[in-house]
């Protein structure tokens, strides 16, 4: 199934939004409990149609991070990853990474990130996605070394906020989405992490072999 990452863009001057107080919203993962209104939400902010044992897995699976953010009583944003292994990785998904041969590396993948119309651009993505990496970066974590989404090509406002916090356009993904009977095209991005790099080009490594030759001839 593929994830989709949402965030809105919606000029705060002609469509007020009410502030936060983050002394009052509160982060907490999902439990089975929440099931049927983060169902209701994430139909009303993607335009992806999950399956019921999606909504099951994301709330009651411990694999996934599926944290919360709570304001009100009512949960108004909302972010899902999971941890999966390189070797795991689709054809297309395992070009992000260099690798070495019997090395233990892991990938976070963002299926979803959204946040209710009337809360957006307060901060709440943002904060959410912080909260992520800071999970994906910790000792216990230290295999993990990259951080990579699919996004529609059209979701302009996504594709900002992502690239504002370093995530790096990785590839084109033709008709990678199938939204209400239609093909539509996304891009892949990625955020490197624990060291994390992507596979060497060609210029990589002649640039790689002439800082070689440089060091050697210095020696001599």
């Amino acid at each position: 199934m593929a994830g989709i990452s949402w965030y809105s863009s919606e000029n705060t001057r002609s469509n007020p939004v009410p502030l936060c107080s983050l002394s009052n919203l509160q982060l907490r993962f999902l439990c089975p409990a929440d099931l049927e209104e983060v169902r209701r939400l994430c139909q009303d902010w993607f335009p992806i149609e999950y399956p019921d044992s999606w909504y099951q897995d994301i709330t009651s699976d411990p694999r996934f991070y599926s944290l919360a953010a709570i304001y009100g009583g009512i949960i108004i944003g909302l972010i899902v990853a999971e941890i999966k292994s390189y070797n795991k990785l689709s054809k297309e998904d395992s070009t992000i990474l260099s690798v070495s041969p019997h090395e233990r590396i892991d990938v976070g993948y963002i299926l979803s990130l959204g946040v209710s119309k009337v809360y957006r651009r307060n901060g709440i993505a943002s904060l959410l996605l912080e909260h992520l990496i800071r999970y994906m970066t910790t000792s216990e974590n230290a295999h993990c070394k990259a951080l990579f989404l699919h996004v529609l090509t059209t979701n302009n406002a996504a594709i900002q906020f992502y690239e504002q916090r370093r995530f790096k356009l990785h590839s084109f993904l033709p008709y990678y989405y199938s939204i209400q009977g239609k093909s539509k095209d996304g891009f892949m991005y990625v955020l490197y992490i624990n060291g994390g790099h992507p596979p060497w080009s060609l210029a990589d490594y002649i640039k790689h072999y002439c800082e070689v030759l440089t060091d050697y001839s210095t020696l001599l």
